[in-house]
């Protein structure tokens, strides 16, 4: 049953954002309702394909490449529509649909066997760390979409050519207070995942930390962020420094979380 509604949440997803992509470069109105319905429909076809995950395999389905990119797009999804249902962030849906299918796309390319829980994982840590540090992760991604957003902007009214992205993108100064946004919610997430990670590693290795390439890789991820609220709400940089630095930072989410299981031998590898 996961597998027909994983398919379903994807081609939900591939129509979706067909649709904003209509929309964003036709401006006609009557397509984006449809896109919005779609991508939300496709939400919640992903939140019954995770829940059955979750019963098929007898605990938190985040443990294979399949379960966590499929879990991370999830989050993204989520993490968007919450901002859609408080703020007017115009055409964030474009790129957020792109960043989920583009996710589920790899989702779907990875082995979706279902590998029994090594003595290790067998934790209720597991679902509160690893969830935690997920959705933190979707939080900072829509920061990264807005921020090349901002920069795409910033370039047109920076060159005085107001062509495809000035009539279509945010202003500003709304970039600014979504990358702010994410930013305040994301980071302390990021920190209690750190923590709940430190936690169970004491728990199951008797040390918390073991200078393991992920738990390396995720303490330099947590630094480059600690970094950018320093810069913003210390400092008081905005703007364009900020996008960058953001952009960056997720970046090294991304290489935490899948550059490290390939490249790099540890405690913390996927089991597929």
């Amino acid at each position: 049953m996961s597998f027909v509604l994983f398919q379903l949440s994807l081609a939900g997803y591939c129509l979706a954002t067909a649709g904003y992509l209509a929309f964003f470069f036709t401006q006609k109105k009557k397509i984006r309702p449809v896109a919005r319905k779609l991508f939300f429909i496709a939400a919640i076809l992903h939140t019954f394909n995770i829940v059955f995950r979750y019963i098929e395999a007898g605990h938190t389905p985040i443990t294979s490449h399949h379960e966590t990119i499929s879990f991370f797009a999830w989050s993204v999804s989520w993490c968007y529509l919450s901002f859609r249902w408080r703020y007017t962030v115009k055409n964030l849906g474009t790129f957020a649909a792109i960043l989920v299918l583009v996710l589920m796309t790899v989702a779907a390319m990875a082995s979706r066997e279902i590998i029994p829980l090594s003595p290790t994982f067998q934790s209720w840590w597991l679902p509160v760390h690893a969830s935690v540090t997920l959705v933190a992760n979707a939080f900072f991604a829509i920061s990264c979409l807005g921020s090349v957003m901002y920069l795409l902007q910033e370039r047109e009214i920076k060159g005085k050519r107001f062509g495809l992205f000035y009539s279509r993108l945010p202003s500003l100064d709304a970039l600014d207070n979504l990358n702010h946004h994410c930013l305040s919610i994301g980071f302390p997430l990021l920190t209690l995942g750190l923590i709940t990670g430190v936690l169970w590693a004491k728990q199951v290795w008797g040390a918390y930390w073991h200078w393991d390439p992920k738990e390396t890789w995720s303490l330099i991820t947590w630094f480059l962020y600690a970094a950018v609220m320093h810069q913003r709400f210390t400092v008081g940089w905005r703007g364009r420094r900020v996008a960058i630095l953001s952009i960056v930072a997720f970046v090294s989410v991304l290489f935490t979380l899948w550059g490290v299981s390939f490249l790099l031998k540890g405690v913390h590898n996927y089991a597929s």
